[in-house]
């Protein structure tokens, strides 16, 4: 009994490995789904930059798929839970990579309180309270979270059965919907998408960083993320240095299609009238739709947009709790001890989600009292994405350029410093366009939100780390321990892929 107990103790604090390239595929599908990108960035991108803002979704992903394969190849040599916070580690040290994580675990946290704010407004419509205060919104955002928590902490058994909805719902909601309005209600031709609209300032401006068409990929910027979170997973996906590459490479470029298929078909079902129609200004998407099809499809359309959000969350929540539990492992946060335990039977990282759970509480609280505070968490929600990725691919390209770069099983041999650079500028454009401080919201501090949230939290995790680094233990080798736990990984080819 005694030569089994530490083996037994290892199992029990060791990720269960359920998930499959297809349930990987799912969760970073669902992590923004082309239903929630749509629906968010449509109305400001079309206000800022007319139909032509379209051809930003081109720019965007042609960027965003250069950090694709730099995460392919990250996950593929180091396929641990925690990703972003993992990988910087490795390449740029502890301190760097505890900031990553620490970036990273609020713009998840804060990316999935907004969403659960926005399923509510959907929630609401189809439970009969179409003029729902902000109180209500917030009450049923709370319900979105302690159901979603209840379904985490249930296991990942439900949890992939709602991943899947939620492609379901997608095929239907986005590519279905799109195919009929191309089919048999379009109102114009492929030119309107050459045109800027009536809120475009003067031509010179356009491509300036105030200027209308970088600020449409402002928007577009967050369509195009959530690829990241297959990593995030890494120790429950078996065969990950597999499976987790192609699941990063396929789920953007799947959502790009989706939603810029999407966005086409509207634009091009949008009537010659769309101001007068009602709601456009404040929702265009739901207001052309119901024009083209009808108002028998509100509700059906309402259901499927809350499953979209509803799955979002989910996900979100899941690599927030994950990264934290990856995080705690490490002895890297307060309380570790605590936020590192794993549920007996299904190994779930229960303390991690049910801080998830706290913080989001605390937000629904603080948005009754603060005013602008979803705005606030909403701008910064997309800079934070951009932020946490800037710390491993700028790290990527440096470990590239210095020769240190020992690749995975998914590699690209001789094209790998041209994409490390590539990435890395994308990267920092991207995240510098977007927390420029345009004038946009008549306040000096919602202009200035993301570089204001940014510097705060900056401030506070220094604060942190003071505190914690002194038992920060070996990542590198904690992670191979709990990693080797579950897996053979006694052959030496295979050993290599985690160091």
């Amino acid at each position: 009994m005694t030569t089994t107990e530490p083996s037994t103790r290892a199992e029990s604090q060791t990720l269960k490995r359920e998930f499959t390239f297809g349930s990987a595929f799912a969760f970073s599908f669902a992590f923004i789904s082309p239903i929630v990108a749509l629906y968010g960035i449509f109305g400001l991108a079309i206000a800022s930059a007319g139909p032509s803002f379209w051809w930003g979704f081109l720019i965007v992903f042609a960027g965003q798929f250069f950090v694709a394969l730099v995460f392919a190849m990250l996950v593929s040599r180091w396929p641990i839970e925690g990703s972003i916070y993992q990988w910087t580690n490795r390449m740029l040290g502890a301190g760097l990579g505890w900031f990553a994580g620490w970036f990273y675990i609020w713009t998840l946290v804060i990316a999935m309180s907004t969403v659960a704010l926005g399923a509510a407004g959907f929630i609401a419509n189809l439970i009969g309270l179409p003029e729902a205060t902000i109180t209500q919104k917030a009450l049923i955002a709370f319900c979105v979270l302690i159901v979603g928590t209840l379904i985490n902490v249930a296991g990942r058994g439900l949890l992939k059965w709602f991943m899947f909805a939620s492609i379901f719902a997608e095929i239907i909601g986005s590519i279905g919907l799109g195919a009929w309005l191309l089919l048999a209600k379009r109102e114009h031709n492929f030119s309107i998408l050459f045109d800027g609209g009536a809120s475009v300032g003067a031509a010179d401006t356009f491509f300036t960083l105030g200027g209308p068409f970088l600020l449409a990929i402002v928007f577009i910027g967050f369509s195009f993320v959530g690829f990241e979170s297959a990593g995030s997973i890494a120790e429950e996906v078996h065969e990950p240095q597999r499976h987790l590459p192609k699941a990063v490479l396929f789920s953007i470029t799947f959502i790009a299609v989706v939603v810029m298929f999407s966005s086409l078909a509207i634009i091009m079902a949008t009537p010659d009238n769309a101001a007068s129609l009602p709601g456009y200004e404040a929702d265009p998407v739901y207001a052309v739709l119901t024009a083209q099809l009808g108002s028998g499809i509100a509700l059906p359309l309402q259901a499927l947009f809350a499953i979209g959000f509803i799955a979002s969350f989910l996900a979100l929540q899941t690599s927030a709790s994950r990264l934290i539990w990856a995080k705690a492992r490490d002895n890297a946060l307060p309380f570790s001890g605590m936020l590192s335990r794993l549920s007996q039977k299904q190994r779930q990282p229960v303390g991690p989600i049910l801080l998830t759970t706290v913080i989001g509480t605390l937000l629904f609280l603080l948005s009754l009292v603060a005013e602008n505070l979803y705005t606030i968490m909403v701008n910064f929600t997309s800079g934070g994405f951009y932020l946490s990725f800037a710390f491993p691919v700028v790290a990527f390209a440096i470990t590239v350029l210095r020769r240190r770069w020992r690749p995975g099983t998914f590699s690209l041999g001789g094209w790998t410093p041209v994409i490390a650079l590539v990435a890395m500028v994308w990267v920092v454009f991207e995240l510098v366009n977007i927390a420029w401080p345009r004038e946009l919201n008549g306040s000096a501090w919602l202009d200035w939100s993301v570089v204001v949230g940014s510097v705060a939290l900056l401030l506070v995790g220094g604060l942190i780390y003071l505190r914690v680094k002194p038992r920060i233990t070996n990542v590198e080798t904690a992670a191979v321990t709990v990693t080797a736990a579950h897996d053979d990984l006694s052959k030496p080819n295979q050993r290599r892929m985690y160091r």
